[in-house]
């Protein structure tokens, strides 16, 4: 196939040609889908601080893609299969009370270790083109099929609706996890619940991103938007977008370069949060010079 050489002064006229071919429109679709799943769950995780356990499951998605090609199935099933099984084993290990946090790591760090020692072996087995390991690794949105659209729509509607009836008592759980427990709130259940939808929303992403680049996807928008503002409900809708504008713009670079889409979803969610740290420094200067110029105002006014 044969991209465009670059893109004009016209962006109606870019949109058009882009979006002229099947597997552009396939690549929005399934990218929106994405962000908006991996930017509500990656909420939850950077305010739960669980952002280990999710930079594990994106990394173990690679292994079980990686087996699925050995085999002969279709990539995604290996995703879910390992992402979900990575879920429950990090689950399994006690997170609340006196060296909670520290077991859940030494476990994730555990299965992080084996998936990847797992993914070297597939890869050494694997006797096809390099090329196809590289689109597991750093995504690929030349192949996805109106199926795998439709398949990602299934997943996000599904997990963003148990995660819409888990919502509150998760915030809950997630903010002061001891007073939760007191008052009969099931942390325990919720924190598999929400583990197992993070596996999923990593799944998913994975097709598109790669597994490599993934984590941004579900960290970056969120940590921007927390270092933003302190709402929680506009701090939600913030990672959403940033997440959805992220990831046109990668499809759009992507289209008209060789290079990798999750190299461009991360470089430019990667600038949002730079600019984001500098305008969180940048406001105590402006608090501490408000005051200041509210007295002088106050002066000329008497």
């Amino acid at each position: 196939m044969i991209l465009a050489v670059g893109p004009s002064w016209n962006p109606i006229i870019d949109l058009q040609q882009m979006w002229s071919f099947p597997f552009m429109v396939n690549a929005f679709r399934a990218g929106s889908i994405v962000a908006v799943l991996a930017s509500v769950l990656g909420a939850f995780m950077v305010l739960r601080r669980q952002s280990f356990a999710g930079h594990t499951l994106s990394v173990i998605g690679f292994p079980g893609a990686a087996g699925a090609v050995l085999i002969g199935v279709s990539a995604s099933y290996g995703y879910f299969a390992f992402c979900l099984a990575g879920a429950l084993l990090i689950a399994a290990s006690p997170r609340a009370g006196p060296g909670g946090y520290s077991e859940e790591s030494a476990v994730t760090g555990a299965v992080q270790s084996f998936a990847l020692a797992c993914g070297f072996l597939f890869v050494a087995l694997y006797k096809g083109f390099l090329n196809g390991i590289n689109a597991l690794l750093f995504g690929n949105f030349l192949g996805i099929t109106t199926g795998q659209v439709a398949l990602l729509g299934v997943v996000a509607a599904v997990s963003l609706t148990v995660l819409g009836m888990i919502g509150r008592p998760l915030a809950f759980a997630s903010i002061d996890p001891d007073v939760a427990s007191a008052r009969q709130v099931p942390v325990r259940a919720l924190s598999v619940a929400f583990l197992v939808l993070l596996a999923t929303a990593v799944a998913a992403a994975s097709q598109i991103t790669g597994t490599l680049l993934v984590f941004a996807l579900l960290v970056m928008p969120a940590a921007t938007a927390q270092a933003l503002t302190a709402l929680p409900l506009r701090a939600l809708a913030l990672t959403v977008m940033i997440g959805l504008i992220v990831t046109w713009l990668g499809l759009s670079a992507a289209y008209y370069t060789p290079f990798p889409v999750g190299f461009f979803i991360t470089s430019f969610a990667f600038t949002g949060y730079l600019a984001a740290q500098a305008v969180q420094h940048a406001r105590p200067r402006w608090r501490a010079a408000s005051p200041a110029a509210s007295a002088s105002t106050t002066g000329i006014t008497r």
